[in-house]
């Protein structure tokens, strides 16, 4: 058996473990130790194995990601999601589909302190759906509109998924977390003008709310946007500027959330309690994943899959776009069944030598376009986790009519990737005007 041909076979017995309902870190864990020791020895697989774990779990650049899970729990658990709607609300309700635009609004500046799709889908979810539901709103209209924005969670820093995709391949996490912010502002901005045209031509779908006075306006402001800007600042800020390193930004933006939080008695000790626990749950998840994904990689690098397949792409006469296009529609048709954390942990090892060195793609461009694919993984069917999150809230709403609402949002995401692959700089400016390079 010739090493590519075990790389093969180890992703499709991989896939057969998934499809039989083995967590997925241990699905990966044992493909990979096994396919080492095809291509080894048990002894140096055990060896790697043993390594590998240790070496992910005493690791100091994973202690990033409790800090800006903490961060982004605390600030569920405080509701500042309440507040930062309230603003969107108060500023944008009164247009055509004022509601699921304002809510677009709520879920990017939750997302600037959040970091989680699922948290950002949850907590604005719980407060946009009976305000909509007030106004007559469709309900895949309002629904849909959650989901598909709790995906800027994920996308506007800090973002978990950054930090994973930083520390998978050895890219500063203070350049990716600046590579997020104009795609994520875009994507935000398709997000309102989906919404603009589809309530335009059916009004009936999403009628206006109540036009706030100005003096409301300003009061939700300051109320809301002044904490936002402070944590944003705060962590992100002095992660570029070079204060901190990545885990002292999390724990400073961490810090951050909880004074602001105490100071305005909007934290209880239940909610402090279950934001450590929550913390916990996610960030043991996520090193478990890396862990296995790590021994899964090194089983890859050994079978020289990925050599072969960047000397296939090399080999095919067609323009690095359209390379890149049917590496997107591979994810985009794997995330239908994959969970996005552990799809990006499974093809970093395989795509990544192939965009970076072959096709000579930006690395930190290219991990904007992977939390893209992360952010239209959670919408789509079956694995859609936002619109599970969406069904949750909203119990009574069957999941056809949510899914059915997804489709506009999804070509709204499709023009974000057309524009990022036309227009890099896009993703690219910030981080050479604000750290060089």
């Amino acid at each position: 058996m010739t090493p590519v041909f075990a790389g093969i076979i180890g992703i499709l017995l991989f896939l057969l473990l998934m499809a039989l309902r083995v967590p997925i870190a241990l699905a990966m864990a044992i493909v990979g130790v096994g396919g080492i020791a095809c291509l080894t020895s048990p002894t140096a697989a055990r060896h790697i194995m043993a390594s590998e774990i240790y070496a992910t779990f005493s690791s100091y650049s994973l202690s990033v990601i409790p800090m800006f899970t903490w961060m982004g729990f605390l600030a569920y658990y405080s509701g500042i999601g309440t507040k930062l709607y309230r603003l969107a609300y108060k500023v944008l309700g009164h247009l055509p589909g004022g509601l699921a635009v304002a809510t677009q609004a709520a879920c990017g500046m939750f997302g600037a302190v959040c970091g989680s799709n699922t948290a950002t889908a949850a907590t604005i979810g719980a407060i946009a759906l009976p305000e909509m539901r007030k106004y007559n709103y469709d309900d895949s209209l309002s629904t849909a509109s959650v989901a598909a924005g709790g995906a800027l969670g994920v996308l506007i820093p800090p973002s978990v998924i950054f930090i994973v995709y930083g520390i998978a391949t050895e890219q500063s996490i203070g350049r990716l977390f600046l590579a997020g912010i104009l795609p994520g502002i875009l994507l935000m901005a398709l997000y309102m003008l989906t919404i603009y045209l589809w309530t335009a031509r059916r009004p009936e779908l999403g009628p206006p709310g109540q036009r706030a006075p100005w003096r409301e306006r300003l009061a939700a402001l300051r109320g809301g946007v002044l904490e936002v800007m402070i944590i944003f600042a705060i962590s992100l800020g002095g992660l570029i500027t070079g204060w901190f390193t990545p885990t002292e930004a999390g724990a400073v933006g961490a810090a951050g959330v909880l004074l602001v939080s105490l100071v305005q008695q909007r934290l209880s000790w239940e909610g402090f309690l279950k934001s450590l626990a929550d913390t916990t749950r996610t960030s043991a998840m996520i090193m478990l994943l890396v862990a296995g994904a790590i021994v899964f990689g090194r089983f890859i690098a050994l079978s020289r899959l990925p050599f072969a397949m960047a000397g296939w792409a090399g080999s095919l006469a067609l323009p690095p776009f359209l390379i890149i296009l049917l590496i997107l529609l591979i994810y985009l048709i794997l995330g239908f069944f994959i969970d996005a954390l552990a799809l990006i942990l499974l093809t970093i090892p395989i795509f990544y030598p192939v965009v970076v060195e072959i096709l000579g793609y930006d690395p930190i461009w290219f991990g904007v376009i992977i939390v893209l694919v992360v952010a239209m993984g959670v919408i789509t069917p079956p694995v859609g986790m936002n619109v599970y999150i969406i069904k949750g809230v909203a119990k009574d709403i069957p999941l056809e009519t949510i899914f059915k609402g997804i489709w506009p949002f999804l070509a709204a995401l499709a023009v974000c990737f057309l524009l990022l692959i036309a227009f890099p700089q896009i993703a690219t400016f910030l981080p050479s005007l604000l750290m060089g390079g």
